[in-house]
């Protein structure tokens, strides 16, 4: 299982990148929320999306998820 974090920050286009606790590209600690232990990150962008985010994987470490 990996720990996943949501970035707080929208991006450019208005996405909240799902980073993995070892993404080199992960936000400062004030500008992230864990979002728990999961076996994918398809299961990490879902809870990000039921919290409210406009959630998207990271192209570095949640590449199966980037969807823009």
């Amino acid at each position: 299982m990996t720990l996943y974090y949501v970035n707080t920050n929208k991006q450019n286009n208005g996405d909240n990148e799902v980073h993995s606790s070892t993404c080199g590209c992960m936000p400062i600690e004030k500008n992230r929320k864990l979002l728990g232990d999961y076996d994918s990150c398809q299961e990490a962008v879902k809870v990000a999306i039921n919290m409210g985010y406009n959630a998207n994987g990271c192209y570095y470490c949640s590449k199966l998820c980037h969807t823009s």
